[in-house]
């Protein structure tokens, strides 16, 4: 008997069980039928843990479950981007069955789609330098073109750059969440967090869709952007990171770990110069580098007239709309080549500081607008 979401969900919910024991019973569920569900389980579970998946099997309503389980298949039904993924789904991402401790249950909230492409893990840090904003996103829109998606964590800096320009080249992106699919966060990726939903991206996690962001779920999503992905490109690190903790994770895993070097002078190239040092991850200086270790793993390119912004005739967007782009993005107007402090934007817009700021973030995400010691300028090209 197969299982049904229902059932992961009771599993994921049982206190005490946790991936880590229920992954050895998967495996041989899924390789030899055994066991069998539910006797099988209940069978092979600690007396404990049997108890209260018996309680919810035989009386569901005296559960302790139950409620949980009922949000969850709710959540599901309100909308056609809602998703619960588990083993046996056809959208569950296979590699996920090569960790050690892969997720029971994964709330998803986009197109399933963006599952589809091989995928390459983008990370860094989360102040990255000018260049290092420039290399996360042009790797990103190179990727994304050569039929790959990308997968990140959708923080700050690195991730978020990525993700966006993935969007902005017609690709598909994977956010991979410490926190459930309905929140927010960080609270500056609002705008990045509807393009992904709305542009043909996913959001997932492996917690309840209302379940506030914790310190303690960050280091769990690593693992799993990480796994999702064939691959780990470290775009900009010092020596004492998160990324190099997924770059960690992704050595333990058996996937090809890249680093880009960057300046012995920048202390947030240090740890990518460390990880070439070690020999932990191949130098990278353009995506040709990537392709020879993965190319042979490459979906279908994006078509030239959704990646990069490319029109039909081949004739780059950012020339074509270059007549409207400061239509659509009135503050652009007020910004040129050389650094204008957020002070006197504030005079020329009108607009209050908190504002102003989300609207430049939103900007320096696409590519459009960076910030130097000056103030901010506008970006050509």
């Amino acid at each position: 008997m197969s299982l049904r979401p229902a059932d992961w969900l009771a599993l994921r919910a049982i206190p005490g069980l946790g991936p880590g024991r229920l992954a050895p019973l998967i495996a041989r569920w899924r390789e030899t039928g055994e066991p069998g569900w539910p006797h099988g389980w209940l069978a092979a579970l600690p007396a404990s843990l049997a108890q209260s998946l018996r309680l919810w099997l035989d009386h569901p309503d005296k559960s302790s479950l139950a409620e949980e389980i009922d949000t969850a298949l709710a959540w599901e039904a309100a909308s056609s981007d809602h998703h619960l993924l588990y083993p046996g789904h056809p959208a569950w991402p296979a590699l996920l069955d090569q960790l050690p401790d892969p997720p029971v249950v994964l709330w998803a909230k986009g197109d399933l789609a963006a599952l589809a492409p091989p995928s390459l893990a983008m990370v860094g840090t989360r102040r990255p330098t000018r260049e290092g904003r420039d290399n996360a996103a042009s790797f990103a829109r190179e990727l994304v073109t050569r039929g790959f998606g990308v997968v990140s964590g959708m923080a700050l800096g690195v991730d978020g750059i990525a993700q966006h320009a993935a969007l902005q080249a017609g690709g598909r992106t994977v956010g991979v969440l410490g926190c459930g699919v309905e929140v927010i966060y960080p609270p500056r990726h609002a705008g990045l967090y509807r393009a992904l939903v709305e542009q043909g991206g996913l959001l997932l996690s492996e917690h309840p869709a209302e379940t506030r962001a914790h310190a303690r779920f960050f280091p769990r999503r690593n693992r799993l952007v990480t796994g999702l992905s064939l691959g780990v490109l470290v775009v900009e690190a010092a020596e004492k990171s998160g990324s190099l903790i997924s770059a960690r994770l992704g050595l333990e895993q058996g996937r090809e770990v890249f680093a880009i070097p960057g300046s012995i002078h920048n202390p947030q190239a240090s740890g990518c110069l460390r990880l070439i040092q070690r020999g932990e991850a191949a130098l990278v200086r353009e995506i040709e580098d990537i392709l020879a270790e993965l190319g042979h793993w490459a979906a279908s390119p994006v078509p030239n007239d959704r990646a990069d912004g490319m029109t039909g005739d081949g004739v780059a967007a950012a020339e074509t709309s270059s007549v409207d782009e400061s239509a659509r993005s009135p503050l652009l107007a007020h910004l040129s080549d050389a650094p204008t402090p957020v002070d006197l934007l504030v005079d020329a817009t009108g607009q209050g500081v908190g504002e102003l700021q989300l609207a430049l973030l939103e900007l320096e995400l696409e590519g459009r607008v960076a910030q130097t010691s000056g103030g901010w300028v506008r970006r050509r090209g």
